[in-house]
């Protein structure tokens, strides 16, 4: 089945993983609602392009993850531009790394907030017209640390995990109503967040970049590849499919082996 003129809402797709799941289904036919935060001049560049080099339209909500307000209005802009949200991908997330007795509480409801509940939010508002239509494809963005969990990460691996239970709860809800809602666990994605990341841990560790790569980032991945955001918004095309129409309520791991150990 092609996307065309179904319409895919986005979380957190100014960048990275978002943006190539919002390339990739608008290369499907779909339109698309693009969300998050960054430099406005970037993301109009972003969503003018979609639809110059898919012949698809692309509007943006600026809707701010934590706010239900805000969340349901840019599921209601989706409706009133195309007539419907189609295909919701939740992957909006952030990430802050301590010790437990050192995690700031404010980052530990910040990152609940955003990489969690807005999740919830943003299912919550979709369901009752996809149930309405009896079609509707869910998908977040969870990680291998939704299977495992890594030290000081307290709040991102307490969220992921919460993810792949909301997946698990919706897609029993919705079972009978043509909808289908999936997460998809991703190792380690070469992405701009991750290169930021090399030249301070280089620093902190006393590493070269080759080492930081090979013995931090990738020390978890039996391939000791990156993960690439074409091979996850491939994977969610997939889920979007009809030969996906019975695969409802999974966690699908692409972590080069991660979790398999």
């Amino acid at each position: 089945m092609s996307l065309k003129r179904k319409a895919a809402i986005v979380t957190g797709s100014t960048s990275g993983i978002g943006l190539a799941y919002a390339r990739a289904f608008a290369k499907e036919g779909a339109n698309i609602v693009l969300n998050g935060f960054g430099d406005a001049a970037a993301i109009e560049k972003e969503r003018a392009g979609i639809e110059s080099e898919f012949g698809v339209k692309a509007v943006y909500s600026p809707a701010d993850m934590t706010k239900p307000d805000e969340v349901a209005a840019m599921i209601a802009l989706s409706e009133s531009t195309y007539g419907a949200c189609d295909v919701l991908v939740c992957n909006a997330g952030i990430q802050f790394v301590a010790p437990v007795e050192e995690f700031p509480v404010e980052k530990w409801q910040q990152i609940i907030a955003i990489n969690l509940t807005s999740a919830f939010l943003c299912m919550r508002a979709a369901v009752p017209g996809m149930k309405k239509r009896g079609w509707g494809r869910i998908i977040s963005t969870a990680s291998a640390h939704s299977l495992v969990a890594s030290p000081f990460k307290s709040a991102y691996v307490a969220a992921k995990h919460g993810i792949a239970g909301l997946t698990k709860t919706i897609a029993l809800e919705t079972a009978t109503h043509g909808i289908t809602v999936n997460c998809i666990s991703p190792g380690y994605v070469w992405t701009p967040l991750v290169e930021k990341q090399i030249p301070d841990t280089m620093k902190a560790r006393n590493m070269t970049k080759e080492q930081v790569i090979n013995d931090v980032l990738l020390d978890a991945q039996p391939t000791k590849e990156f993960v690439t955001v074409e091979e996850v918004a491939g994977i969610a095309v997939f889920l979007c499919s009809d030969a996906a129409k019975n695969i409802t309520g999974a966690n699908i791991s692409v972590d080069g082996g991660w979790t398999a150990e």
